[in-house]
């Protein structure tokens, strides 16, 4: 089995000084790239000089996670590829438990290890931690994480399940069911294009499996950090969108309009928190989505649309009236 490792790099020269050399350290059944995004550091400069072995492809522009990756794995052969941060860490014998997952069924689609925090290796981290999943109203929660609560590795997610999604930060997924499935979206620039993707998949009856015997520490927020408020505005406009695209049947304008309300308490309890940015954010992100609504009520059309697609009715319920933090509660 092939495997492709390839980190996207847009002016990260520190990080891969910091963390490129567990991957090429730990990943000797793989071939390694690095992706980059037209960066105008001297990041290629340090990788010819440091790490020789790394292949390097250069993309023409700065398209963001889904553009760079669509471009640049035109350009790889493998059988499986493995979309990886530039602020992860590896850690020794990831990859087999990953190869033998994928060995197990042709209908698995792609895997994700557990993903611990690198700043608190004893707690996952906020990037897909022990597997995602989605409630009925489209927010995105993991086994490990929910909303801004990370749980304590106590083993209690070393095993092998199916997901819903995987995260983006450490995804592995068989090179012919990503072209099967339309690649990336480059309509969502950053962030949640990665669920998006996973949707598709499910929606063409392949697996997304969690293998909880491949760890790796992820750094989190080295491109764009939680108080950034370009962040919250991709989030928010990123997963209105992905509803419009995936939810079956009159049911998703339902959803929206709930989920518009909704947003709305957020900014308001961002401009109680002193965060008016945030506030902005959000609507900037409501104005974006109607823009840009006609468009995705096409790709709509296109798509095979989930009927059941949500393990729970609503998180935000679970979790700020029921007070309910761990995933084993919900």
């Amino acid at each position: 089995m092939n495997i492709a490792i390839v980190i996207l790099n847009w002016n990260g020269r520190s990080l891969l000084e910091q963390f490129l050399t567990s991957v090429i350290k730990y990943s000797r059944e793989a071939t390694i790239y690095v992706a980059d995004n037209a960066s105008t550091d001297d990041s290629i400069t340090y990788i010819n000089n440091h790490f020789p072995t790394v292949q390097i492809i250069q993309n023409k522009v700065n398209g963001g996670y889904a553009k760079g990756y669509n471009d640049a794995l035109e350009k790889i052969d493998a059988d499986i590829f493995c979309l990886l941060n530039s602020d992860v860490e590896v850690t020794e014998n990831w990859l087999l438990p990953i190869i033998n997952t994928f060995q197990a069924s042709d209908t698995i689609a792609a895997v994700q290890p557990k993903i611990l925090d690198f700043k608190k290796k004893t707690h996952f981290e906020y990037a897909g931690a022990a597997g995602g999943f989605i409630d009925r109203l489209g927010y995105p929660y993991c086994r490990g994480r929910i909303f801004d609560t990370l749980e304590e590795d106590t083993y209690q997610y070393n095993d092998s399940i199916d997901i819903f999604w995987a995260s983006g930060a450490c995804l592995f997924i068989r090179k012919i069911i990503f072209e099967e499935v339309g690649k990336l979206d480059e309509d969502f620039f950053a962030h949640q294009e990665e669920i998006d993707l996973c949707w598709r998949i499910r929606n063409r009856g392949y697996q997304i499996k969690y293998q909880g015997n491949s760890t790796v520490y992820h750094l989190g927020g080295a491109t764009l950090n939680s108080m950034n408020p370009k962040k919250t505005f991709l989030n928010f406009r990123n997963n209105l969108l992905m509803m419009v695209k995936n939810i079956a049947g009159a049911q998703v304008w339902f959803i929206i309009f709930i989920r518009l309300i909704l947003d709305g308490i957020a900014g308001i309890k961002y401009i109680v928190d002193k965060k008016p940015s945030h506030c902005i954010a959000i609507l900037r992100a409501h104005i974006s989505f109607y823009r840009n609504l006609p468009t995705f009520i096409k790709k709509r059309k296109k798509e095979s649309n989930s009927t059941k697609y949500y393990n729970i009715l609503s998180v935000v319920w679970q979790y700020y009236i029921l007070n309910k933090k761990h995933f084993k509660q919900l």
